[in-house]
């Protein structure tokens, strides 16, 4: 492995919010974080060598996208996914969770119905809620170990009229990669019903062997035509301080809409260093994120060899992609509130509380394994300590 993800970081006094601010969230400056979805492993080099050089040109003026950017996306989800995006699909925003905002705004109207599938990314109810639309939950149902659509609920949502659905692709928090037969099942119902679908596949590139990625967008063109898919590269890369992402939209009256707003709210100017940044990501890093992928499935399989052994009560989803364990803890509670109690006072450890992704994630933790390996093996021993104890 030509990268060493072993190497302790020194994230304290950086403003790390998930380092420096634990005793701020959690009442205790000696917690371990493995919480917030940033890993503790150096982005890629040449990553760093762009926004190096940048930085040495002295002046922080106006900037702008190149052709060259563009065609590193275009040019990454051809290669690496099969999907052929033209460059005028993408417009840029400063985070994915803009552009699900964006989309409820600009396609739904006050009042209107926007299905979830819970459990799922927490900003998924800020938005809708804050947008003034009403939450439809279509939980997820677990089947022999894995998380599976509840087709026939959804159906009813969407015959009841239902404008809009916010699909995780792959899911946050569940690790679940959906298959291109499942998202086949969905494109059907949301066609029949003109439902539009918007897409967070922020984790697309996050995925494991036997567990490709399938875009959304990319089953067919009347599929695209009622899809926003929401891409980044930061989570890949690990670049989420950069607030850099793009939409891509095919649908030219959808994307005429979204693009305006976007030039109204003055979102769409280009980072002096993120466009760099992602380019050089996406042209230059792909073996970093081949290693980096090898080094989180070996800390996915040490934590569920660890917890087997010494924590049995607790079990693990197996995670087909995402660098994010989601571990069953109903065994030992379902408050929330006591899992708080045994991670923040008893071991000393910050994971994710489930029911922040919704009221099926109850008794649920959600664990980030993008760290060192030393650091993961500290924060399992912690915790199946403070079980035993």
């Amino acid at each position: 492995m030509a990268y060493n993800f072993d190497e302790l970081i020194e994230r304290r006094n950086t403003r790390s919010y998930k380092w420096d601010q634990v005793k701020t969230l959690f009442g205790d400056e000696d917690i371990l974080p493995l919480w917030v979805a940033d890993m503790d492993f150096y982005s890629p080099p040449a990553v760093r060598k762009v926004i190096q050089e940048r930085a040495e040109i002295g002046i922080f003026g106006y900037s702008y996208r190149t052709p060259s950017y563009l065609e590193s996306i275009t040019n990454w989800f051809k290669r690496r996914h099969q999907w052929t995006i033209k460059s005028d699909w993408i417009v840029d925003v400063p985070s994915v969770v803009t552009t699900l905002s964006l989309s409820i705004d600009l396609f739904t109207e006050k009042g209107d119905s926007v299905v979830i599938q819970s459990p799922v990314y927490y900003p998924f109810y800020d938005v809708i809620k804050g947008n003034g639309r009403k939450i439809e939950r279509n939980p997820l149902q677990m089947i022999n170990g894995r998380y599976e659509m509840d087709f026939a609920h959804l159906e009813t949502l969407f015959a009841a009229g239902a404008k809009m659905m916010l699909l995780c692709n792959p899911h946050n928090p569940g690790g679940r990669v959906w298959e291109r037969e499942t998202l086949e099942r969905l494109a059907q119902l949301a066609l029949q019903y003109n439902v539009i679908i918007v897409s967070d596949e922020i984790h697309c590139d996050l995925t494991f062997p036997e567990h490709p990625y399938t875009p959304f967008a990319s089953l067919s063109e009347e599929v695209a035509n009622i899809t926003v898919t929401a891409l980044a590269a930061t989570k890949t890369f690990n670049l989420p301080g950069l607030h850099t992402s793009f939409a891509v939209i095919s649908n030219p009256n959808m994307r005429a809409i979204f693009d305006q707003r976007v030039k109204v709210l003055s979102i769409h100017m280009a980072s002096h260093f993120a466009q760099d940044a992602v380019q050089a990501a996406y042209n230059e890093s792909e073996q970093w994120l081949e290693d980096m992928l090898v080094y989180v499935k070996g800390n996915m399989d040490y934590a569920v060899a660890y917890l087997a052994e010494h924590a049995p009560a607790i079990k693990p989803l197996l995670s087909e992609g995402t660098y994010l364990l989601w571990l069953d803890c109903r065994a030992i509670s379902e408050e929330p509130a006591v899992l708080k109690e045994l991670m923040h006072k008893k071991a000393k450890v910050a994971f994710n509380e489930g029911s922040m992704f919704g009221v099926e994630g109850a008794g649920w933790l959600r664990v980030n394994m993008a760290c060192p390996r030393s650091i993961l093996e500290q924060a399992l021993k912690q915790f199946a300590d403070a079980i035993k104890g």
